[in-house]
């Protein structure tokens, strides 16, 4: 099994004087005030769950935008600061953005645009010229904080996600000497939704100055290599799923993400989770109760309005479990400068508030919904308080709320239902995979899982427990450093 040790000894050996360089949007550690104190706290998503380990592994630099209130308050002069804040194993470089930065940049070009643009969830993107332009603008001032750490070291830059398309051809005009290998976390889309981009030919050319582009499954990987040969000038090899362009080859791969196994089935047991277990259960009036809990951005892509009709829909055919039943939805707002995800909020919450009204009595209602930050402990803690992790996703790259639940369940208990619309599911076969739009096998399947007998929920957790504690986030790393740097993988 690949572990944090195992990696770390790999990356030493392999990149020896080498530097490495993450870079991503999202920051691991966010600095707030409370009162008059700085606390932090780790953001949401599952960004962060995958790449903490693997810095906490290897050391290095993790380049991310600030984004909390007291950010600047902690950094040094250079704009660093040591991570994780209780035991400091690598250094995370803030860079800071004006609000016509970020808004330019996240809110619009990213968001409005290309996220849109590459989940199927029927939400229109839109792209502005100036949006790119300042889209493309920020990643130059990223570009020139890696330069600031890099100097003339070698270095391997990997690079997070849908945000940086243009970071590669940016950064290797600005610093010689340096690899770069960019995961894109989300989906890649048909050529034909491409079409819909008005900059996608830069856009791919600047995608293609990395020595290795990867994705979370082989259908994504075929739709890029697919929009590569039908928009730029380009040799398409198929066979070996590499680009070449401009004297440059570009390997082009299927990288799975996932997560640290050991350490969330860890967490799982600690007295500190056994205890949030019992008090929340005891808070929100849990206890004897069949209990379906959803972790989510609140995000149109993720399916939670789809879950709510379910939990109506469950109700009305089985009005057995009133008063027996509860779904418990845990989300922390996002991207609420924008008006889609404004309105998804109200419209969760004129739709909570519908059922909630319809079924409730003897102060029981059936949907329960947290609006907060959580910290791994209170995830894990819901995870394991759950009979049922509910992941509806309507389009996903990967989706490791699921992973998160299946590792959180060390007494082999509970059912996942998850969309197949997740890159997860060509994994976790054993889970009961679902069609969320299908708002009626969405209900029946929350009765299967409910009513799932002990014997069979061991048998379908087992094999989904064995398949991320084999496939975890170390084994991921390793796989994507054998290919860039062009070793044999050693499997154990």
């Amino acid at each position: 099994m690949w572990t944090r040790e195992r990696l770390s000894d790999l990356i030493k050996t392999k990149l020896g004087e080498r530097l490495l360089v993450v870079v991503s949007n999202r920051e691991p550690y966010v600095h707030v005030f409370d009162g008059d104190e700085v606390k932090y706290y780790v953001p949401p998503g599952g960004l962060v769950t995958a790449l903490e380990p693997i810095m906490e592994a290897s050391g290095g630099y993790w380049v991310a935008q600030a984004s909390g209130e007291a950010d600047n308050l902690v950094v040094d002069g250079d704009n660093q600061v040591a991570c994780p804040p209780d035991h400091p194993s690598y250094t995370l470089k803030r860079v800071f953005l004006t609000k016509e930065e970020e808004t330019g940049f996240y809110y619009k070009f990213s968001n409005a645009g290309m996220w849109p643009l590459c989940h199927v969830a029927y939400i229109r993107p839109t792209f502005e010229e100036a949006d790119y332009k300042t889209y493309k603008a920020v990643q130059e001032k990223y570009a020139d904080a890696i330069a600031e750490i890099v100097g003339d070291r070698p270095a391997f830059v990997f690079i997070q996600d849908y945000h940086f398309a243009n970071l590669a051809r940016i950064l290797k005009e600005k610093v010689r000497n340096v690899i770069t290998a960019q995961f894109w976390h989300i989906p890649w889309p048909n050529s034909e939704v491409v079409r819909i981009l008005p900059f996608k030919e830069e856009l791919l050319e600047d995608l293609l100055y990395n020595d290795l582009l990867a994705f979370q499954v082989q259908y994504h990987v075929i739709n890029f290599l697919d929009t590569v040969n039908r928009y730029v000038e380009s040799r398409v090899e198929y066979d070996i799923s590499r680009v070449n362009r401009g004297g440059r080859t570009t390997l082009v791969r299927a990288f799975p993400i996932s997560i640290d196994f050991e350490q969330v089935s860890e967490i799982s047991n600690s007295e500190r989770v056994i205890r949030m277990r019992h008090e929340l259960e005891t808070k929100y009036r849990l206890k004897g109760k069949f209990v379906a809990v959803g972790v989510d951005r609140i995000d149109y892509t993720k399916g939670i309005l789809e879950r709510f009709r379910a939990v109506d829909r469950f109700l009305e055919k089985n009005p057995q479990y009133i008063e027996k039943f509860v779904f418990v939805q845990l989300g922390a707002l996002s991207r609420m400068q924008l008006a889609a995800y404004r309105e998804l909020n109200d419209s969760l919450n004129e739709l909570m508030v519908s059922i909630n009204e319809k079924y409730q009595s003897h102060g029981w209602k059936p949907i329960v919904f947290v609006r907060a930050n959580h910290s791994k402990e209170s995830v894990i803690a819901w995870n394991g308080i759950g009979n049922v992790s509910l992941v509806t996703s309507l389009h996903d790259g990967m989706n490791l709320v699921a992973k998160e639940f299946v590792a959180s369940r060390n007494d082999l208990s509970g059912a996942l239902i998850l969309s197949e619309f997740t890159g997860a599911a060509r994994e976790l076969v054993d889970a009961i995979l679902v069609n969320p739009y299908y708002i009626d096998g969405l209900a029946d399947a929350l009765k299967t899982a409910i009513e799932m007998s002990t014997e069979e929920q061991r048998r379908r957790m087992t094999r989904m427990r064995e398949a991320i504690s084999q496939q975890n986030v170390y084994r991921w790393a390793a796989k994507i450093l054998s290919e860039i740097f062009n070793f044999e993988f050693v499997e154990a």
